[in-house]
């Protein structure tokens, strides 16, 4: 039986999919990697059994500036209509919503920055991947767009004080994290040099070595299962989400 193939979308060389691609290939699972900039997206989804996106520092509608973010809202559209598992993350997460209905905006309270809890919401209690999360898991939030409105018909799975749109899933089996989850302490760093002002949000110890490789390992035992669950889902392991199954406008 041939490994499961995903498509994985990268906007930008500065979040490549480090952790997430090491726990993904430990589970057996064919990443094909897009950089969008150097290389032209599929056409379709033909052969692939699951989608993935990453973030980048630009915004979800900066067509004008990056005219390939239009083939990633098709592609993300595309893996909804045919329910293929997707994971979309900080950017990937607002490109699928926007590609599915939802807005996106600069967030009104500035940026979101450093270790962080995300908050679990009612509805993650019946998901397949969010169910068996701690309630209040440790994530990383470098982000300065947010998800204003989800796509109709999507489910709320994760809330901050700041930015409530945190997780959702669109239809049964694609998921939007704003935050991060395949980072290292030294990628963390580099942005924080990128984009000091974004950074200064944060509390200074917040990039410190010794207490970003804590974090880290801290991230590995939640979100390793998570991304196991999801492997899961890709390979028809796991059942995804009961009753998501409705119609949803597709832009």
């Amino acid at each position: 039986m041939n490994a499961p193939r995903l498509l994985v979308l990268q906007p930008s060389q500065s979040d490549p999919l480090a952790k997430l691609g090491d726990w993904l290939e430990a589970e057996g699972i064919e990443l094909d990697l897009v950089p969008l900039k150097d290389m032209p997206a599929p056409q379709n989804l033909d052969g692939y059994q699951g989608v993935v996106c990453l973030g980048g520092e630009m915004g979800a509608l900066d067509d004008l500036d990056h005219p390939w973010l239009a083939d990633a809202r098709r592609l993300l559209s595309s893996a909804v209509s045919k329910r293929l598992p997707t994971l979309a993350i900080c950017l990937g997460a607002q490109l699928l919503a926007a590609a599915t209905g939802g807005q996106v905006r600069k967030g009104p309270q500035g940026p979101e920055v450093g270790v962080l809890l995300v908050a679990k919401r009612d509805a993650a209690a019946a998901d397949p991947l969010f169910a068996d999360l701690p309630f209040t898991p440790d994530v990383l939030q470098f982000h300065n767009d947010e998800v204003h409105l989800l796509p109709p018909g999507a489910e709320h799975l994760a809330a901050s004080p700041k930015y409530p749109n945190q997780a959702f899933r669109v239809g049964e089996s694609a998921y939007g994290l704003q935050f991060h989850i395949e980072t290292t302490p030294e990628i963390v760093l580099n942005w924080a040099s990128k984009d000091p002002d974004s950074a200064s949000c944060a509390r200074a110890h917040h990039f410190d070595q010794e207490f970003l490789e804590e974090a880290h390992r801290d991230f590995e035992e939640v979100w390793q299962p998570f991304v196991g669950r999801f492997a899961k889902l890709v390979r028809g392991e796991l059942l995804p989400a009961l009753g998501s199954g409705t119609q949803l406008p597709l832009v």
